[in-house]
């Protein structure tokens, strides 16, 4: 009988080590449960965010996969302390075994198991943790992969071990784990949590994001500080143990306080938010199809199609392959990406217009919209075409199309939008709860004036700063890249190019006065706001210098106007709805900041324009060189001509409609500039040029009927003149970024055309809209 028990146990040992080992021969095969590819286990972590950085080397920010603000952060630039702490609370032998610590599991089965003792400490590896955390959380998906998740995250830890070394898997470890608040990783949890890069986190701080290690919404400093305390202190209570740290540091250590300087990433904070956003969809884009275009938006089409061809950043993550065959992906390939903004010089470019658009401009459009029954819209509008736009933005909204999507009438709709419901709004000194109907708040956003600028190296294009506006997280529609406003008079010095190339010169004289032109069979009378000199020959230095209608229209009739269309494209203004009139020369089409700004390099680099240059370079996550990008340049008009505009625009703020930057800014280097204004004061404009940048300004409204009714208040000298002077500066005030003052064109010493005529009348900053 008991030889008969005996060869029973032993067979019975033998069936349970023989099934065993079937059962994980079969899940290291895959045929039980979920069993990564090799090809996984060699890169078990795939989805790094990408980083974006300015060209000072400052971390602009991240683009990240499904709010996985994850970045990859080595090794070497880990805080030894970390470590410590990981490996000390975690797996104290995870140095001596090969994935499963068979000590520390017998010790969880005897104590947890059978005596019941919850601080026995559990049985799992850094390892384990690793394997479980990045696959079979997610794939034990039926009942047979649930109770085997413990042994599948055995032999998935045991792959690791044969695939990495102890310090690899530490830093897949730190570089996977989420820390909750958006902060995926180590290098984003130390940001966030201590705004620090996690080789500069102390021992106690470091200490506190270990403990989190366990359940980080339990043990969260900012959620529950005592508690994470009395974490952070048996984390340096283990350190102890495992002798990594003496017991009169932890005596001292575990007596302050967490000290956090926490913030939360997200996409809509920090500088460049708008530049990020635009350049996130730019290199991302797919070739355009007609078809994918709503029949209103064949423009965006047009410029889409000549960037996709020409621009080789525009849709670089689809024109490109990784390894794999597969395109990148700026959400999870954990690029980096080095652009041309300067940080400090981006800094100082969205203060400006805070300064000026937010802090004065703002107040002064409140107060004098404050007894318009219109307000915001000119008070010229009736009250049925006030009705007519603010329905034609109800139609846009997203509460329209749910009640659409519902079947609810047009009368349902309208008393939706008109019953007051509670919302929090936006005001300058942070969101606001209040009580408000929905078409209310409708009218409240478009009382906000909007504004684009940008500042662009003529030499070589690259653009140092980029603002789409004031606030991304309430206006993201981008008015630098994306917005087009008619142009009025900063369209005139392109006009006089394509003059200068056709032989005239700064000091030819026209006619000034107020002239009738015939245009395709009928009569075309343009005006002035002013009269000065009316009646006397002026040069043509004069005419732009005075922004002067006449003048444009008499150069406009000596030209051809398809010849001015065709230059236009040449400046990299591809709108095709520009199309070739008499009227063209006074600036009634639509373009973008960019553009203009692009546009306007060719007067300072000799006639040859730059085309923007956002991007570098671009880099894999371990530093490894995957694209440059090159200045893509082209020849508009002579250099002759060049220095003929250059001579002219100066002449623009040395005595003309931009004085103020001499006489209110007390600006006193070399400077060209143009101001613009448009009918009715709807679109402000300023360009301002010197020997190292071309900066562009635009300020308006939401809609061409929101705006300032006083030519004093809404011309481009007073809306947005302001931001370049505030911008140039802070910059030249900051001797680090090296751009003085003192700089000069490079043209011919003493240049001037017209050395012989002093036509120069006094400062005249009013500008002329077109008509």
């Amino acid at each position: 009988m008991m030889k008969w028990f005996v060869r029973f146990l032993w067979t019975l040992l033998i069936l349970v080590v023989l099934g065993a080992a079937t059962a994980f021969y079969a899940i290291d095969q895959g045929w039980i449960g979920y069993m990564p590819p090799i090809e996984d286990l060699q890169n078990p972590i795939n989805r790094y965010a990408t980083q974006i950085y300015s060209s000072d080397g400052k971390l602009l920010g991240t683009w990240n996969y499904n709010r996985q603000n994850r970045v990859l952060v080595d090794y070497t630039k880990l805080s030894p302390a970390l470590v410590q702490a990981l490996v000390a609370t975690e797996d104290v032998r995870f140095y001596e075994h090969s994935g499963i610590d068979f000590y520390a599991l017998a010790r969880a089965i005897i104590k947890r198991g059978i005596m019941g003792q919850k601080s026995a400490g559990g049985g799992s590896t850094i390892t384990q943790q690793l394997a479980k955390q990045v696959w079979t959380t997610e794939r034990a998906q039926t009942t047979l992969e649930r109770v085997l998740q413990k042994p599948i995250e055995w032999v998935i830890a045991v792959k690791l071990e044969r695939n990495y070394t102890k310090d690899e898997i530490i830093t897949m470890y730190l570089n996977y784990f989420d820390f909750l608040h958006n902060a995926v990783g180590i290098k984003t949890a130390s940001n966030t949590y201590f705004n620090k890069e996690p080789k500069d986190l102390t021992v106690n701080e470091a200490a506190t994001l270990i403990g989190l290690c366990k359940n980080p919404s339990y043990y969260n400093p900012v959620r529950n500080p005592e508690r994470s305390r009395e974490r952070r202190n048996v984390v340096l209570g283990q350190m102890v143990k495992a002798g990594v740290l003496s017991q009169a540091d932890y005596e001292k250590f575990r007596a302050e306080p967490i000290q956090l300087h926490f913030h939360v990433n997200d996409h809509k904070d920090g500088i460049a938010t708008y530049f990020r956003d635009f350049l996130r969809r730019y290199m991302m884009a797919k070739k355009p199809e007609r078809a994918l275009y709503a029949s209103w938006n064949m423009v965006k089409y047009h410029i889409d199609s000549i960037n996709w061809e020409s621009d080789p950043l525009y849709g670089w993550c689809n024109k490109n392959r990784k390894k794999n065959g597969e395109p990148y992906n700026i959400y999870t390939d954990g690029l980096r990406v080095h652009t041309t903004i300067d940080s400090r010089m981006q800094k100082y470019a969205e203060s400006a217009v805070q300064q000026h658009v937010a802090n004065y401009l703002q107040p002064a459009f409140d107060k004098a919209n404050f007894k318009k029954p219109n307000a915001p819209f000119s008070k010229e509008l009736s009250a049925a075409q006030v009705k007519n736009i603010l329905m034609r933005s109800v139609r846009q909204c997203e509460r329209y199309r749910v009640l659409k999507e519902s079947n609810a009438s047009d009368a349902e709709i309208e008393k939706s939008f008109r019953t007051p419901v509670r919302m929090s709004i936006f005001t300058y000194h942070g969101e606001v709860d209040t009580t408000m109907t929905p078409i209310d708040s409708i009218k409240y956003y478009k009382s906000f004036l909007r504004t684009g600028f940008m500042s662009i190296c003529p030499q070589n294009g690259h653009v140092k700063a980029y603002v789409g506006g004031l606030n991304f997280s309430h206006f993201a529609y981008d008015m630098a890249m994306e917005g087009r406003r008619q142009v009025g008079s900063t369209i005139k010095p392109l006009l006089y190019s394509l003059a200068m190339e056709n032989g005239f010169s700064p000091c030819d004289e026209a006619p000034n006065v107020q002239q009738t032109y015939m245009v395709a069979g009928k009569p075309w009378t343009p005006r002035n706001s002013g009269r000065a000199r009316y009646g006397q020959m002026v040069t043509l230095k004069w005419g732009l210098q005075q922004s002067n209608n006449w003048i444009s229209a008499y150069l406009m009739s000596k030209l051809n106007p398809q010849a001015f269309v065709d230059l236009l494209r040449q400046y990299g203004i591809n709108n095709p709805e520009i199309h070739p009139s008499m009227a063209l020369c006074l600036g009634p089409c639509e373009i973008t900041v960019g553009e203009m700004a692009s546009a306007y390099t060719a007067f300072v680099n000799h006639g040859i324009r730059a085309a923007h240059m956002f991007v570098t370079r671009i880099e894999d996550g371990e530093g490894n060189l995957i694209a440059q990008f090159q200045p893509r340049m082209n020849e508009v008009i002579s250099e002759e001509s060049a220095n003929k505009m250059l001579y002219m625009l100066k002449a623009v703020v040395d005595g003309g409609t931009a004085g103020r930057l001499r006489h209110k800014y007390e600006m006193k280097g070399e400077i060209g500039g143009k101001t613009g204004t448009t009918n009715n004061n709807s679109d402000a404009w300023f360009v301002g040029v010197t020997p190292t940048l071309v900066s562009v300004c635009w300020v308006g409204g939401d809609d061409r009927d929101i705006h300032f009714d006083s030519m004093d208040m809404g011309q481009g000298a007073t809306m947005a003149l302001p931001v370049f002077a505030h911008y140039m500066k802070s910059i030249y005030a900051d001797s680090q970024i090296g751009i003085n003052e003192s700089a000069v064109f490079d043209m011919p010493e003493g240049y001037n055309p017209c050395s012989y005529i002093d036509d120069a009348v006094g400062d005249n900053d009013i500008e002329e809209i077109f008509e």
